[in-house]
């Protein structure tokens, strides 16, 4: 009996602890529906109000740092991966070649500043002197003219010396032809008869000197005229006067420009010397170093590059399907797989193309062999606060996963 008993009694202890499991599974079943509910609403929510994408990078400004001169390096003052601030010394070009130029150049500042004021100064100087020409050569014109008229009349009046000298010499003449068969005769006294000779020698020395005379206003009429052409010759290039005072403020013109000149050569010649030190332009981390000092440069050879670490953004590669909602100036959180940290940006720019239209081989689907692929876009998304990197911890390159909430 008791083992009837017994028997009897053990199903009745199995009951209850079956219905008290059936509870525990009800529950458990009601749980992982619940975690699955509440799962696939935040992936709605998630998919619904974000866009992420793990296809993203930080990108960042490299500076290429090169020589703006031909030069010698004579001194190097940053090496590999070094950090260097904006303005710092990063290499020393030898400056005696360019301080040598420097010097020339100033040299000729002041001989083409020296060369314009002279002829600054000979304008109003040629202007006086070509009108007091001028005056005088017409002046000297008119007292030619009057010269010639002068020796026009003292030439005539010389050849009416010369007919009358003749006219008593032939007089004269006469008389000693008459008084000769008279003399001989003892008609007229022999002393009248020498009076008459003495008479026509004087008379005929009188036509001779009278013909000199001719001659010479002859020749005096010829010098004359000779004064009066070079007397025009003179007025007509005094008449030039306005060309002469033209001509000299062209000169004085190109003098100012060869001053002009000379100044942007000085100018270019400081610039130069200045280029003898390479700075940096911002602050950042030295990389890819290829200049040792004692090497030779050339205009426009790469040195180093410069990486910027204050201006750094975020290139995110956003399916085509991804860019319904999103829009420029929505907040993105943007987390960094390095440092398993986040930071606040925002969008700013959504590229004007896909990545692949901006690959260096675009895809030509006219052949016929095109198969549909989403594409991605870049999207630029910039930090919010910047104080967030104040550490510099970001890299261009390093991996990121940007998370835009494309809905309020």
């Amino acid at each position: 009996m008791a083992e009837q008993h017994s028997e009897q009694s053990e199903p009745i202890d199995e009951q209850p602890e079956g219905q008290r499991s059936r509870p525990r599974r009800r529950f458990i079943i009601i749980g992982v529906v619940a975690i699955l509910v509440v799962g696939a609403f935040l992936w709605w929510w998630h998919s619904t109000y974000y866009e992420d994408t793990d296809d993203a990078q930080v990108d960042g400004n490299l500076v290429q740092i090169s020589s703006r001169i031909v030069g010698h390096v004579k001194n190097v003052y940053v090496d590999q991966n070094q950090y260097v601030n904006a303005g710092d010394l990063l290499v020393q070009i030898d400056p005696s070649d360019y301080e040598t130029a420097l010097q020339q150049s100033e040299a000729n500042l002041e001989s083409a500043e020296a060369s314009y004021e002279a002829a600054r100064v000979n304008v109003p100087v040629i202007h006086i002197n070509t009108g007091t020409n001028l005056h005088n050569a017409s002046i000297d014109v008119t007292s030619a003219n009057e010269g010639v008229t002068e020796s026009q009349n003292q030439l005539r009046a010389d050849q009416a010396r010369v007919v009358a000298a003749q006219a008593n010499y032939e007089k004269a003449r006469l008389d000693v032809e008459r008084y000769t068969p008279l003399v001989e005769k003892d008609i007229i006294s022999k002393q009248q008869y020498d009076a008459a000779v003495a008479t026509a020698e004087a008379d005929k020395a009188a036509v001779d000197e009278a013909q000199a005379d001719v001659v010479a206003a002859q020749d005096a009429v010829r010098m004359a005229h000779d004064r009066v052409v070079e007397a025009e010759s003179t007025l007509n290039y005094a008449k030039t006067a306005p060309q002469q005072v033209a001509i000299q403020k062209a000169k004085a013109d190109q003098a100012a420009a060869e001053v002009n000149q000379a100044r942007a050569a000085l100018a270019q010649a400081k610039l130069n010397l200045e280029y003898c030190q390479i700075h940096a332009p911002t602050a950042g981390i030295v990389t890819t170093k290829s200049v040792q000092p004692g090497q030779n440069v050339a205009v426009g050879q790469a040195l180093m590059t410069l990486v910027s670490l204050d201006d750094v953004w975020v290139t995110a590669n956003f399916k085509e399907t991804q860019l319904r909602n999103m829009r420029v100036g929505q907040p993105v959180t943007i987390h960094v797989d390095a440092y398993d940290r986040d930071y606040d940006g925002k969008v700013t720019q959504i590229g004007g193309a896909t990545g692949s239209m901006l690959s260096l081989f675009p895809p030509e689907n006219a052949t016929g062999n095109y198969v549909k692929v989403v594409q991605r876009i870049p999207v630029r998304i910039d930090l919010t606060k910047p104080e967030q990197n104040k550490d510099h911890l970001l890299r261009p390159g390093m991996s990121v996963e940007p998370k835009v909430r494309v809905k309020d």
